[in-house]
Formats: structure tokens, sequence, C-alpha cells
């Protein structure tokens, strides 16, 4: 007599970010022009808590202290609506351009921010851009030590010039000051190869099978896969900056394919929160 499993309940994330805070664009935006430029947040945000409502997922939304000072209506309606909020760090510059000192100054405002914004603690880190690898472990400590609790910074595998050993599936890191949970992004192994298919511009330019065949063989494993999106990608009206050819095709191709693959996916796979799946979040009662 086989005993049936219990259903795998994935991670749906959100890297909550403005159109022009996006990495690759920040050569052409500078930092200076971020307070005047029109802000279209609300636009992309609103159909995705749309959508996740419609298909009763919950997800962790990892959002930017600069966003939790500016649009703080937003991320209240986040955490009203049941969804995880956790930080992003405070203005998205990447940990490997940071100082320790920088860095930790990023977590701890963010952090507070966030706290002060929806009234509930934040445990939950991503590092802009996945901007955490070999090297950088320093990062962890720090984390724990301002009082998260999981991190979901690690993208196994390679991503452009530098190489993310890490399991592909969630661990703890045992630290100086106590356990810090990691929660990779999902990826896919063919042959001896990891492919990146966690979300973002792998789900708007590749198959959509690629993010389906993760999520399954995480299932086949027993364990959640973690998938992303930001709330742009679901903006086809975003204004276009100015950019060479293929930062330009990279960042806004495939931007008409984001919503319906989204429908495919929330109809294929059940999802939750991050901190659901470890034990250090309830949702509170959705709003309509």
């Amino acid at each position: 007599m086989s005993i049936a499993r219990k259903p795998v309940c994935h991670h749906f994330t959100v890297d909550v970010e403005e159109y022009f805070q996006v990495l690759a664009l920040e050569p052409y935006i500078p930092r200076a022009l971020w307070d005047v430029l029109p802000p279209r947040l609300d636009v992309g945000l609103r159909s995705l808590l749309d959508i996740l409502s419609e298909h009763n997922a919950l997800a962790t939304f990892f959002v930017l202290g600069w966003i939790a000072d500016r649009a703080p209506e937003l991320v209240r309606e986040i955490s009203a609506r049941g969804h995880e909020v956790a930080s992003h760090g405070s203005d998205h510059r990447l940990v490997t351009t940071l100082t320790k000192v920088e860095f930790r100054e990023s977590v701890r405002t963010s952090k507070s921010s966030l706290e002060n914004t929806i009234g509930r603690p934040i445990v939950g880190y991503r590092a802009p851009n996945f901007s955490i690898g070999r090297g950088d472990e320093w990062a962890f400590e720090i984390l724990f030590e301002e009082g998260y609790r999981y991190d979901s910074s690690i993208f196994p595998g390679r991503r452009g010039n530098r190489f993310v050993p890490s399991e592909r599936d969630p661990y703890c890191m045992r630290l100086a000051a106590g356990t810090l949970h990691e929660i990779p992004l999902a990826t896919l192994k063919i042959g001896n190869t990891v492919f990146p298919a966690g979300g973002g511009a792998f789900f708007r330019h590749l198959p959509y099978e690629l993010v389906h065949s993760a999520l399954r063989s995480a299932e086949r494993r027993g364990m959640p896969g973690t998938f992303y999106i930001h709330p742009w990608e679901l903006d086809t009206n975003q204004p276009r900056i100015r950019a060479p050819f293929l930062t330009t095709l990279r960042h806004y191709g495939g931007l008409a394919r984001t919503t319906p693959r989204l429908e495919r996916l929330l109809s294929a796979f059940r999802f939750q929160p991050i901190g659901t799946t470890l034990g250090t979040y309830d949702p509170i009662p959705s709003v309509s």
C-alpha cells in the first residue's frame, strides 16, 4: 500500500522595485532622477495582486526601503492582502559594491522602514540582483545579527561571470551567531548543467516549460521551488528608457507574455510565502 505524498507548496516571490531601478538600466538613469521620474509601481503591482487573489495564492514580496518610504500605502496593501513582506535592501545597490558597514546600514534601515509601515516583523531578505556569491559570506552573519532569519539571494549555477556554488533546495547555514535559512531560486538540472529557471527574464524570454519543469523537478524531490517576478514585468505601457539594443531587448522583450504565463503557472502549481514554509509567518485575513 502506497502512502500519498502531501502536495508541495512552492514559493511565489516578488522583487518590488520601480521600472527605473532595474540594474540593467542603471547606466542610463542617474539615481538623482529617481524622485522626479513618473512612478508606475502601482500599475504592475495591483495587477499582480489581483492575479494572485484570483488563484488564491499568497506570496513573499521583497520590498525596497526606498519604496516603503515613498509609497507606504502600496506596502500596506500588500500586507493587508495576506502576503508576506520582506526586505530587498534600502536602495537597490549590489551587495558586491557595499562595505560591511554600508550593507549593515542597508538591511537595518530597510527592515525598520518596512516594520514601521506594516507593523509586523521583517525576517526575510533578498539581495538586489541576487548579488551574494562566493566571497560574500560575511553578509549572512550580518543578516542574522540584524534580526533576519532567512535569505533568498542565491541563484545556483553560473550567472554572467560569477559562479555561485549552492545547494539547489532550501537548506540551513550554521553561522557563528545562529542558523540562517537559505532559499535558493529554482533551477533545472540537465545532465551536469544547472540552468537558472526561477523566473524574471528567463520566464519572459525562454519557453514556459523551463520554469514548469524546474518546479515539477522540485516536487519530485519533495521540495519547494522558488519563483520570482517584478511588478514592472506586468506593465506593458511603462516608459521606454533609451539604452543599447541588447539591454532594451532584455528589459522590454516579452512583457506581453508575462500575465498569460503567470495565469498558466498559478493554475498548475500551489504557492505560499517563504515564511509560511519556515513557520515564521502567519497570513492575516485578506481584504477585498
